[in-house]
């Protein structure tokens, strides 16, 4: 029987219509499984992430005013809550004579003994904390993502903790991670928080090996264990994971991100956590990250994290840098990396498929110290200028040339001084006809690109135009053998590295296509 050509239609129609809510139902996204094959399965690196390119963080909290009325000129280890405690006796040190923090605490406070980690939770007076004003300065540095050190070595929890009575409302008067959220996402920023209570087996056996310790207290400094543990107990679990999973539920956090020594705990825990956060993003209808170091994770289930370092070249997968420009937390008479140093490490970041992620150490009142305003204002207006050349960017072919390069990748490789020039330029690219040279300093009379040499196959597309970001002058150059060669500009829109945009008229191949009978001899 013939059908009418209405009712076909219509048969068709019902026909696509089930075949596409059918497509939409196999496609939808299933919740998370606690296996590696299931949560290596998720968009570890989604696109406003990768966008993103650069992040701010907070180191603040009671240990923040430890330091005050500390020597300037002597030498203090960071991790004060564990280091506080090494006496050179029933804490052993190298030398075996007391640390210096053990002897700046007893003088400031007096024995650990007595007068332990938890009296300076107890003296925690956040009274220049305005969550406004961090949120401000986080959007004019040009940060796209922020947040607070959610919980660090100390296992004190800078948010109102129903988890643990150890936090800054019941020690402080606030909550910082609600007011920030709240202020950050105001100005279009990402949420996050960080963690770092997997250490705090390790941070406080010296604790426990000094002695002292009240039992009433074990929840703050974990049970009594020995100094060489590396084997946590049922209950450091379980209050581990309630501290993250409070976090987690209340604030809806964008981007989790942890420290080390997380890998030396249980698998089954990390896969835990990740279905647990990923499926919370699949609820929410965002796609959330997670950031980790040594081997806690892998690439596909997150994103590998340098601290104070980075790779010497590419990597496949989008990766974090975490990095302070002075001290993690605050310390009277710290030294402070200059601009230049922090755009120009921001720069080779990116070109390498990177993003930043940087400390802002606030003074123990929760004020931001001046010269990290001054800091964070000079990135921004950088950004405002070049943030062309960085947000929304993908590596291009290499990564960049010129003489100044990490002699190795890995964490900690900031240690080394290096000095961009002129004469180092890095890549990024913003499609297959834009792509962008970064001088890593003022140019002279000229900038040589030599890998764009007519004799190297590196640029396969004619150059249509290029000109200098921040700027309407003209800008004149040539292609030859010997390279790319951009003539310098009379004046230079910012003081620092310096942001080329290249259009090509972009490179085209011929399909088939067409006629039958056109491709018949």
């Amino acid at each position: 029987m013939r059908l009418h050509k209405k009712t076909r239609q219509l048969l068709f129609v019902l026909s696509l219509g089930l075949a596409l809510n059918l497509n939409a139902q196999n496609t939808k996204k299933e919740p998370y499984k606690a296996t590696w094959e299931s949560v290596n399965t998720v968009n570890a690196t989604p696109d406003w992430f990768q966008d993103a390119k650069f992040g701010i963080y907070a180191h603040w909290g009671p240990v923040s005013n430890a330091f005050v009325g500390s020597d300037p000129n002597t030498w203090y280890a960071g991790w004060h809550g564990m280091k506080m405690y090494e006496d050179g006796k029933k804490v052993p040190t190298k030398n075996g004579k007391p640390s210096n923090n053990y002897i700046h605490h007893k003088k400031k406070y007096g024995n650990p003994k007595k007068y332990g980690y938890k009296h300076i939770i107890e003296e925690f007076n956040p009274s220049g904390f305005d969550a406004k004003a961090w949120a401000e300065l986080f959007a004019k540095s040009g940060a796209k993502f922020a947040g607070p050190v959610a919980m660090h070595h100390d296992n004190f929890a800078m948010w109102d903790a129903k988890s643990t009575r150890w936090n800054s409302m019941n020690y402080g008067g606030i909550d910082p991670s609600a007011e920030l959220k709240k202020e950050i996402e105001a100005r279009g920023m990402k949420f996050m928080g960080s963690f770092h209570h997997a250490f705090t087996w390790k941070y406080f056996a010296p604790a426990h090996a000094h002695g002292g310790i009240n039992p009433k207290d074990y929840d703050l400094y974990t049970n009594p264990h020995p100094l060489d543990s590396d084997t946590p107990d049922a209950q450091f679990y379980a209050d581990w994971w309630a501290k993250l999973k409070e976090f987690i539920d209340v604030y809806q956090p964008d981007l989790i991100w942890f420290d080390w020594w997380l890998e030396n705990m249980t698998e089954e825990c990390r896969t835990e956590f990740l279905a647990y956060y990923y499926n919370k993003g699949l609820e929410w209808g965002k796609d959330v990250v997670v950031c980790y170091k040594e081997t806690t994770f892998n690439e596909n289930a997150a994103v590998k994290d340098y601290e104070r370092g980075r790779p010497n070249q590419p990597k496949e997968h989008a990766w974090l840098t975490d990095t302070s420009p002075g001290a993690w937390f605050y310390r009277p008479g710290a030294k402070f990396k200059t601009p230049n140093e922090l755009i120009d490490i921001l720069v080779d970041i990116v070109s390498k498929n990177g993003l930043m992620l940087l400390n802002v150490p606030p003074n123990p009142d929760g004020t931001i110290p001046d010269v990290m305003v001054n800091l964070l204002t000079e990135m921004g207006a950088w950004l405002e200028v070049n943030g062309e050349a960085i947000y929304g960017t993908r590596p291009y072919t290499i990564f960049g040339e010129g003489p100044t390069r990490l002699p190795e990748g890995g964490h900690k490789v900031e240690k080394l001084k290096i000095e961009y020039t002129n004469k180092d330029i890095r890549f990024t690219k913003k499609s297959d006809k834009v792509f962008y040279a970064i001088v890593m300093d003022k140019p002279s009379e000229k900038t040589v690109i030599k890998s764009f040499s007519k004799q190297i196959g590196l640029l396969n597309s004619k150059i249509e135009n290029i000109e200098l970001l921040g700027s309407n002058e003209t800008i004149t150059w040539e292609r030859n053998d010997e390279g790319l060669i951009i003539n310098a500009a009379k004046n230079y829109p910012s003081n620092y590295a310096h942001a080329y945009k290249i259009t090509l008229e972009g490179y085209t191949e011929n399909n088939i296509g067409g006629a039958v009978d056109a491709h018949v001899d």
